[in-house]
């Protein structure tokens, strides 16, 4: 019995890690990612690093079982080629060679450190199933625990693009940095005096989570007030009423917060008015990125 090939990526963010397991069947104009299965743990690096500077060595045990683990799993599916990045909190954490060097003698697979522009081009890469015109200019919109990636396209073409030490995560430990909000504030006035966006596209679980709590379809808008108005909501119940009337984890209850503050704030200081989900985050891109490097390869041995 003939079965695509299936590929891993292995998204270690602040918040928590993730393993997404994929096929790949291209179309004639389309790439699509058939997850096979996906599995979220909360371990939460940004929580150490974003307070003390470092990676305790309680969650540096926690991420080695997991990604060990993550290695079994992928060995169960028959994975052909897996790729593991690691974002902003392993970026700025002190010891982040021990921490590397620890998940890979317990599991053998070696973890590459990623800088935000990196982030945001593999993000984008997995996107393309977004109700948008090839023509529009929009912003893609990545927050995360521990930063926020913006990138800006023009005629689908890729003209700016920042990453701001600006997170969900981030802003439960440390609080809100002006002086991040006043240079992210000022960087939008100057990409909209040149270009003029007229949509976001947002990634990340919290915005995918906004969307299904105002139950809406896969490619309708979200717009500002309606973001806003469930803010409101939200901000006057406890963590727990928030888990229950709404379905959501511990780890998910509380990061929905700031990841929303950090939304409403961009399309307000971008003035534009909507954001359109995409479902996709690191994880898929890696998948493209790992389809399309054996695509090449089988061509150039044939």
């Amino acid at each position: 019995m003939f079965e695509l090939p299936k590929y891993a990526g292995i998204d270690i963010g602040s918040n928590a890690i993730r393993l997404l397991i994929a096929t790949v069947i291209e179309e004639t104009f389309n790439i699509e990612v058939v997850k096979n299965i996906l599995v979220r743990i909360p371990i939460r690096l940004g929580e150490d690093v974003f307070s003390s500077g470092k990676i305790s060595d309680e969650k540096r045990i926690s991420l080695a079982y997991a990604i060990t683990g993550f290695k079994y799993i992928m060995q169960s599916y028959n994975v052909i080629d897996y790729q593991a990045l690691a974002t902003s909190a392993m970026r700025e954490a002190t010891n982040n060679k021990e921490v590397l060097k620890t998940v890979l003698e317990h599991s053998g697979i070696a973890i590459q450190v990623i800088d935000g522009q990196k982030e945001a081009e593999i993000i984008f890469s997995g996107s393309k199933n977004i109700n948008i015109s090839s023509e529009s200019d929009y912003m893609y919109v990545d927050v995360g625990g521990g930063s926020t990636e913006i990138t800006v396209f023009c005629n689908n073409t890729k003209v700016n693009s920042r990453s701001f030490p600006l997170g969900t995560v981030r802003i439960l430990n440390q609080g809100k940095d002006e002086n991040v909000i006043n240079e992210l504030n000022e960087w939008i006035t100057n990409v909209i005096s040149i270009h003029k966006p007229n949509a976001i596209i947002g990634t990340g679980g919290n915005i995918n989570k906004v969307q299904k709590i105002l139950n809406k379809k896969p490619r309708d808008p979200l717009l500002y007030k309606e973001i806003q108005h469930l803010y409101n909501r939200l901000i006057t119940l406890s963590l727990l009423e928030r888990m229950e009337k709404y379905k959501m984890t511990e780890s998910r209850a509380d990061v929905i917060i700031p990841a929303m503050e950090i939304f409403l704030m961009i399309m307000k200081s971008a003035a534009i008015n909507h954001v359109y989900v995409s479902k996709v985050g690191l994880a898929d891109g890696i998948i493209r990125q790992l389809y399309f490097k054996h695509i090449n390869k089988a061509e150039k041995e044939n």
